[in-house]
């Protein structure tokens, strides 16, 4: 269920959120943007972590 659940949301992340890997620097990204890119990653571990516990 928790898989399923985060898949979707990393579903929903690619298609719905820009994409911050095409930058040449991160660092010089603004706060919200730090905030989406912090935002994909959490979602991006959890899912890792259901995918490896199941």
């Amino acid at each position: 269920m928790e898989l399923l659940f985060y898949r979707i949301l990393s579903q929903l992340n690619r298609i719905l959120l820009p994409r911050f890997s095409r930058r040449q620097d991160l660092t010089q990204l603004k706060k919200w943007e730090q905030a989406l890119v912090g935002w994909k990653m959490w979602v991006t571990y959890r899912y890792l972590d259901a995918k490896g516990t199941e």
